[in-house]
């Protein structure tokens, strides 16, 4: 399934078509009793939290071969690949990106990310109340599934 999706035009897919695609490759992967398959913060994709006045960075690192399935980011933000060559599939389309680079994500983006090489990837949030919990943080900047993303879009309109 991850071969396919890397290898359409997700450009050539319908919002709908894309997401669908991405949610059934999660929960595949979240149903997988495979042990290369990281479920949240582990080892095999760690994950460094650093903040700076009204900033909230997190770091990961990826293994040649790694995927990861972001969460829908509930705002627009910055991402920068600080190493490696990574394949990002968003509904914008598929695209191969080496480092280094930066990229600004737009709200309700949701990326399926395959490490062509040992990589590392920041995300650059704002976080203008300054919260170092990262749970809550985790809350805030990101929605579990489309469903919740659209109702806070609409919330905040």
């Amino acid at each position: 399934m991850l071969e396919q999706l890397i290898e359409t035009n997700t450009s050539g897919l319908s919002t709908t078509e894309f997401r669908s695609k991405v949610v059934s490759l999660q929960e595949q992967m979240l149903a997988s009793d495979d042990p290369n398959i990281a479920k949240g913060n582990s080892d095999m994709f760690p994950l460094t939290h650093s903040f700076s006045e009204g900033v909230y960075i997190r770091e990961m690192s990826m293994r040649k071969g790694g995927v990861v399935i972001g969460k829908i980011h509930n705002i627009s933000h910055t991402w920068f690949l600080m190493k490696g060559t990574i394949i990002v599939a968003t509904e914008q389309g598929v695209e191969e990106f080496t480092a280094p680079t930066y990229v600004n994500a737009v709200a309700g983006a949701k990326r399926v990310i395959y490490a062509v090489e040992k990589s590392v990837f920041i995300n650059v949030h704002p976080n203008p109340d300054n919260i170092t919990d990262t749970d809550k943080l985790e809350d805030i900047l990101t929605c579990k599934d489309y469903k919740e993303y659209e109702e806070f879009k609409n919330k905040t309109i």
